[in-house]
C-alpha cells in the first residue's frame, strides 16, 4: 500500500533573521585570512586579544573550590540572596533600610534576562502604550520588547547628532516632552551608552529626572557597564542614585555583571524595582517577579551569583576588583588614544576625535554600511554594519595598522 506525505505542522515557519553581532563572528570565524580582525565582540581582550579572566574572579574561584559546603542545589526563586543584596547595595550605593525597603530585587540572566524581566512585568502591571528607545541603541532592547508585547509601541528618541558626533540632549528632550504620554517606559543606559559611548553630563541627566517627573514616565535604566565608563563604581552609578534620591521617581534598573566581573558566560544580573512606597507594596511586587521568573526559567544560576556574592562580600577582594576595573578602563582610554593617533599618523581623512571623546567599551566610528563592508570584503575587518567597533578588542588592528598589514 502506498504511504500518504503528510506535510510538516512547521512549514510555514519562516527563517528568522540572524543576530546581527553573532552573525559576524561567524564570517570572522570563516575568514582564512592570516591577517583578519575582529572589532564586533562586545568582550574585553587582552593585549594580545586573548579572553582576560580577572584575577580577583580566580580568587574567587579557588575559594569557592576549597568549600566543602559548596554544592550544586537550587537556589531560592528570586536567586542567591546574598549576591542580590550586594548587588542592590553596589548600583544604589546604600545599605540603608529605610531605603532598601523600597527596592524589589530578583537575580536574572544577566541584563538581557533583567530587561525581559522588567519588561514582562510592566507590560503586565502598568501596560504602557509606548516604551522610548535611544536611536541607536543596544539592537536587543527592541527584540525583547516585541517579544514580550508587540502591542506596546515602540518609539525612539533622538540621542546621537551626526554631524557633531555628540549627544542630541536637546532633540531628545524636546521630542520626549512633546510626544511621551504618562505611563510610558523610558529605557536609559546608565553610563557607557551602547554603542555611542556618549553619556548626559550629571547637569544633563538632572534634567532627564525632572523630565520623566513631570511626563510621569516610568524610566528603566540598563546598567550594563558599572565600572567601565570612568573606572569608578560611584561615578558610573551617579544617574542612578540621582534617580534614587528623588522619591516620586520609581523606576526600574537591569544590572549585568558580564562586563565589570568578566563572567560573560555565567550570566549574572538581576532586575530591581524602586518603588516609591514600601512593605507590601514590595513585597508584593517581589512575589509576582518571582512569579514571572518561576515560569520562565524555575531558577537562577548559582555559580556566577557565588562568584559575584564573593567579590561583592569580603572588602579585600573587593577592594582588587577596583583594580582590575581599572586596569580594563585604563587600557581601554590607552586603546582610544593609540587608535586616534594610529589613524593620524596614515593620515586618514576625516576628524577622529570622538574616539577619544567616547567613554566605555565600544566606539561609534562614523563609518557607513558600505565602508564597513568594504573593510570586511576587501581587509577581513569585522565590525558592525552601524560602525561600533570594540575597542578592548583593536590591539591587533591597531598593530596591523601601524606595521601597514591593513
Amino acid at each position: 500500500m502506498a504511504t500518504r506525505s503528510i506535510g510538516s505542522l512547521f512549514s510555514a515557519v519562516p527563517l528568522a533573521p540572524s543576530d546581527a553581532a553573532f552573525a559576524l563572528t561567524t564570517a570572522y570565524n570563516a575568514d582564512t585570512s592570516p591577517n583578519k580582525v575582529s572589532l564586533g565582540s562586545g568582550v574585553y581582550r587582552d593585549d594580545n586579544g586573548k579572553p582576560w579572566v580577572l584575577p580577583v574572579v580566580k580568587k574567587a574561584k579557588s575559594r569557592l573550590d576549597a568549600d566543602p559546603t559548596v554544592n550544586h542545589e537550587y537556589l531560592p526563586i528570586v536567586g542567591h540572596a546574598e549576591f542580590i543584596t550586594a548587588a542592590q547595595s553596589l548600583v544604589f550605593g546604600t545599605d540603608d533600610e529605610s531605603i532598601c525597603s523600597r527596592i524589589a530585587s530578583v537575580q536574572c540572566i544577566s541584563g538581557t534576562g533583567a530587561n525581559h524581566l522588567g519588561a514582562r512585568f510592566f507590560a503586565d502591571t502598568t501596560q504602557p502604550k509606548q516604551v522610548w528607545i535611544s536611536d541607536p541603541t543596544w539592537d536587543n532592547h527592541h527584540l525583547i520588547w516585541t517579544l514580550v508585547d508587540d502591542k506596546i509601541q515602540q518609539r525612539v528618541y533622538p540621542y546621537y547628532e551626526n554631524t557633531s558626533r555628540s549627544l542630541d540632549f536637546d532633540g531628545m528632550v524636546d521630542v520626549i516632552q512633546r510626544e511621551a504620554m504618562a505611563g510610558d517606559v523610558i529605557i536609559l543606559h546608565a553610563c557607557a551608552h551602547n554603542p555611542t559611548g556618549i553619556d548626559p553630563s550629571l547637569e544633563q541627566w538632572k534634567a532627564i529626572a525632572g523630565l520623566c517627573e513631570t511626563k510621569k514616565l516610568l524610566p528603566f535604566f540598563d546598567c550594563a557597564y558599572q565600572g567601565f565608563a570612568t573606572g569608578s563604581l560611584d561615578e558610573d552609578a551617579w544617574p542612578i542614585r540621582h534617580f534614587l534620591s528623588r522619591q516620586t521617581l520609581e523606576f526600574g534598573v537591569a544590572q549585568s555583571f558580564a562586563k565589570n566581573l568578566g563572567l560573560y558566560g555565567e550570566r549574572v544580573g538581576a532586575f530591581h524595582l524602586v518603588t516609591s512606597t514600601a512593605a507590601d507594596s514590595v513585597t508584593n511586587i517581589r512575589s509576582q517577579l518571582a512569579r514571572l521568573s518561576r515560569g520562565e526559567i524555575s531558577t537562577p544560576p548559582v555559580y556566577g551569583a557565588r562568584i559575584a556574592a564573593t567579590v561583592l562580600r569580603d572588602q579585600t577582594l573587593f577592594d582588587e576588583w577596583k583594580i582590575d576595573l581599572q586596569t580594563m578602563s585604563g587600557r581601554i582610554r590607552a586603546m582610544r588614544s593609540a587608535l586616534y593617533e594610529a589613524l593620524r599618523a596614515l593620515e586618514t581623512p576625516g576628524d577622529w576625535r570622538h574616539i577619544v571623546d567616547q567613554i566605555g567599551m565600544f566606539s561609534y566610528t562614523g563609518l557607513t554600511p558600505a565602508q564597513v563592508e568594504l573593510l570586511r570584503e576587501d581587509y577581513s575587518i569585522y565590525m558592525l554594519a552601524s560602525g561600533r567597533i570594540s575597542i578592548a578588542g583593536c590591539e591587533l588592528f591597531i598593530k596591523s595598522l601601524t606595521l601597514g598589514t591593513h
